[in-house]
């Protein structure tokens, strides 16, 4: 080998380490850049996440946040011991005035306050388990479950438990609001995939178990979200009284929604005699407390009865009921032939209203002329199912037709039956809104609030015996069954109300006086 190949080869050598370093550059500046790059993107995505729990945070748990930036600039300007002051002040405050006051208490600043212990002590901490034990969360099967428990300490199986299911995949319906009443708290849930609502209506006695409470009232708010309702006490233990006499001005009388007791929630409970749902019945077992649905309304509507907005018709196959208060009805029957004659007189009412109106207007605009015609039927079923045959089937057919063509005319029924059968009652579905009072049987109250209403929450079989005139309704306008307790009338109130508006008396007769008459 002479010198030039030697020179040759070191040449060659050199400028492939030349450019061999130059690429080493490039390359170390290009990782570098590439590094630099991915360190900003992870450091915005993380601040990115940061700053979006944050606004969710500021957002769903504003109150929090408010109270914790305030607590800290407090303590920042004034210190700790003015800070005591003011909250012991405050919490004084609040102690003098849920005494002295509490329904405006309750409203203006207890639910707020409760509402936000719970989500934090009670539901945001205990709901995740309640879910779980109740079979309302998702898995994934592909991923195995390996729960190891320590049967020695309680609180260690509860924390393995947890932290297995935390890392087996499992999805657990999310928390999104806590709303806190005076005996309901409203705890909305956003649904996982594979879960419906109906998996919770199935689940309601489960979590009222796990809640330690009588009832959950399962609410679909959206197509992911339900409402569970949890009751924290009965608002109806009570007896609920109706309205005292004389009821409101006759232009004061709203008939579409007119005073039959209380709800579930605590807020009136209104009936409409006219017009949507203004078809009722009402079903319940011997004492279930009937009369209270059938009486509270009709004294609420006293001034309008007597001005001669309202007429009422009666149908008493037991001759009893109705009859106390027999001169409140225009029209009055007991046996299957004055029946008759009674549906036919109201059928021919009908028709009169069909040629007075018809292509004038929709709905028949009240008067003292053309009034509203109130069919009380009690214990509907003694005619439509336990009397002869051609009776029973021209009782039928009045019964339907008026159900059928007397919401625009002004013609309203309401009838009263013990045993909610088809076979009892053939035209049942006809009325657009239904109460279930105490009955013997659950399945009567599938068949008077319709399939799934026992799984919703209506539990009618269950109301005790010393809670008459408590009941759940459902129809028109109603999603849900909604738990309700009509006001108790006395004998001397149906007697006041007889006298009120029959000779336009002023006999004022208050429920507490009546009480108090029964009683002596």
């Amino acid at each position: 080998m002479n010198a030039a190949v030697v020179i040759a080869v070191g040449a060659g050598v050199a400028v492939v380490l030349w450019v061999l370093a130059k690429l080493g550059r490039a390359l170390a500046s290009v990782v570098e850049t590439l590094a630099a790059v991915a360190f900003l993107g992870f450091a915005f995505w993380t601040v990115a996440r940061a700053v979006g729990w944050l606004v969710r945070q500021i957002v769903t748990r504003w109150r929090s946040c408010l109270a914790l930036i305030v607590i800290v600039a407090w303590l920042r300007w004034w210190g700790w011991l003015s800070l005591t002051v003011v909250l012991v002040t405050l919490a004084l405050i609040a102690v003098v005035w849920h005494q002295l006051d509490v329904v405006g208490f309750d409203r203006w600043c207890g639910r707020w306050l409760r509402a936000w212990w719970l989500r934090w002590a009670v539901y945001g901490r205990k709901l995740p388990d309640w879910l779980h034990a109740c079979g309302l969360t998702v898995r994934d099967e592909a991923i195995p479950v390996d729960v190891t428990v320590n049967l020695v300490s309680r609180r260690r199986k509860r924390q393995t438990i947890t932290k297995a299911r935390q890392t087996s995949g499992v999805a657990v319906p999310a928390l999104v609001r806590v709303r806190s009443g005076a005996s309901w708290d409203e705890v909305r849930v956003r649904l996982v995939p594979e879960q419906k609502p109906e998996d919770f209506d199935e689940a309601a006695r489960a979590l009222a178990t796990a809640r330690k409470v009588s009832r959950v009232q399962v609410r679909e708010i959206a197509p992911d979200v339900v409402s569970l309702d949890f009751m924290r006490r009965d608002l109806l233990a009570t007896p609920v009284q109706c309205r005292p006499l004389p009821g409101l001005e006759p232009a004061g009388v709203n008939l579409r929604a007119v005073y039959a007791g209380t709800t579930e929630y605590g807020t009136p409970w209104r009936l409409p005699l006219t017009g949507a749902g203004a078809h009722i019945l009402v079903a319940g077992a011997s004492g279930a407390g009937k009369n209270s649905v059938m009486w509270c309304p009709l004294v609420s509507a006293a001034s309008a009865i007597r001005s001669g907005l309202v007429r009422v018709s009666g149908v008493d196959p037991k001759g009893m009921e109705l009859a106390y208060g027999r001169g409140i009805f225009a029209r009055y029957a007991v046996s299957g032939k004055d029946t008759l004659e009674l549906l036919e007189g109201l059928r021919d009412e009908l028709e009169r209203r069909k040629r007075e109106f018809a292509g004038n207007t929709r709905d028949v605009p009240l008067s003292q002329e053309f009034p509203l015609e109130l069919l009380e039927f009690d214990e509907i079923g003694a005619l439509t199912r336990y009397t002869d045959r051609k009776s029973r089937e021209a009782i039928v057919e009045h019964v339907a037709v008026l159900n059928t063509q007397g919401r625009a005319l002004g013609v309203s029924v309401r009838g009263y039956v013990q045993e909610p059968t088809k076979d009892t009652v053939p035209v049942r579905e006809l009325f657009t809104r239904r109460v279930c009072l105490r009955v013997t049987s659950k399945t009567h109250v599938g068949m008077v609030l319709g399939d799934g209403a026992y799984e919703r929450g209506a539990w009618a079989n269950r109301i005790p015996e010393t809670m008459p005139g408590t009941g759940y309704v459902w129809g028109e306008g109603i999603r849900e069954p909604l738990r309700v307790r009509a006001g108790w009338v006395s004998d001397d109130t149906v007697k006041a109300l007889e006298q009120y508006v029959t000779n336009g008396g002023t006999h004022h007769l208050d429920p507490a006086q009546a009480e108090e008459r029964r009683a002596a």
